[in-house]
């Protein structure tokens, strides 16, 4: 079968013929229906050999972590799916036996810095093997073509919203969502679905202003500087230096300022009188389980919607080239 992989250190991904992986107990082996691409997968590819095997990863593999499709054999002891089933793919790896998943918090998971599309074979391919089937959502009745970016670029936001919420749940609250494409309308969706906060967006595109308006939003903005002031909380999902300082500059005393963006940004001032008093900072990297299962269960229920952009595994790099130079309305999707 074809699959785009990482074949070297530093090297392009490039498109070979792999074998199909074989299926032993407690596996499961998924016929890829769609796979979403990310901005992360292009930061892999340039990835030091030394940060990689430090992190676990081993070259070659196949990329795609937003994996979707339908169960095409299922090994030994296997009953919680069966072939056919429509199912998801949760994006972070975890063990399920440490502190961190006993607790629900399996995105801390020491397992998590190598994963399916991150240092194991993803969904970039006609089939793709999961080891566990901890890491499978059965879909119900969702079309699996557009599923996948559910579990990555939806559950990191569910994640972001989940830790912003406790600053959410006074009178009158206000959130401010900073950047609005592939994660940015995710966040405006969850906020709408499961808060009864006013939603700020901010971001230079006209187009993704007037998304972020039809899906929720109560007020928008180009420019950072002309949101409200006194927030109960800022989800930022660029993550540069101008809208970490704007952002933290803008939130309330006791707010919650949740960073998802990996644009790079610091922050200069001394963090002991640079912060709002009492405030609360988060930075997200990864989901866990529960939110995947929390937006699949949204999605299924109407009130989470995937706008996707699709293209065909010989295309996959032009898809990727049109993820880098923003030139996507939607999530680019694979269809292998």
């Amino acid at each position: 079968m074809a699959a785009y992989r990482v074949v070297a250190w530093q090297q392009p991904p490039e498109l070979v013929e792999v074998p199909v992986p074989p299926v032993g107990p407690g596996q499961v082996l998924v016929e890829v229906a769609g796979c979403g691409l990310c901005h992360s997968d292009l930061t892999m590819t340039a990835l030091p050999r030394e940060v990689g095997e430090a992190l676990g990863w081993q070259v070659p593999f196949t990329l795609g972590h937003e994996t979707a499709g339908r169960v095409a054999e299922v090994g030994a002891g296997v009953t919680a799916v069966a072939e056919g089933d429509a199912v998801a793919l949760t994006s972070p790896s975890s063990c399920g036996a440490c502190a961190h998943c006993r607790a629900g918090r399996d995105s801390a998971c020491a397992h998590g810095d190598a994963g399916r599309g991150y240092g194991r074979d993803g969904g970039l391919a006609r089939y793709v093997r999961v080891d566990s089937v901890r890491d499978v959502l059965p879909l119900g009745p969702l079309d699996p073509r557009h599923a996948g970016p559910l579990t990555d670029a939806g559950a990191t936001t569910h994640h972001a919203v989940r830790r912003a919420r406790p600053a959410l749940e006074g009178p009158d609250p206000t959130v401010l969502v900073v950047g609005v494409g592939g994660l940015g309308w995710f966040a405006v969706q969850i906020l709408k679905a499961t808060t009864e906060a006013r939603i700020v967006a901010v971001d230079t595109d006209p187009a993704r202003r007037a998304v972020a308006e039809r899906l929720g939003a109560d007020e928008v903005h180009e420019d950072i500087r002309a949101a409200p002031r006194e927030l109960d909380a800022v989800i930022d999902v660029v993550g540069v230096d101008d809208t970490i300082r704007r952002g933290l500059g803008a939130l309330r005393r006791g707010g919650s300022f949740v960073l998802v963006g990996a644009g790079g940004g610091g922050f200069a001032r001394p963090w002991m009188g640079g912060l709002p008093r009492e405030a609360t900072i988060t930075a997200i990297q990864g989901s866990s389980i529960a939110d995947a299962r929390a937006v699949v269960d949204l999605a299924a229920a109407g009130r989470v919607t995937v706008a996707a952009d699709e293209f065909a595994l010989a295309d996959v790099a032009d898809a990727y080239r049109a993820l880098d130079q923003g030139t996507l309305t939607g999530r680019a999707v694979v269809i292998p």
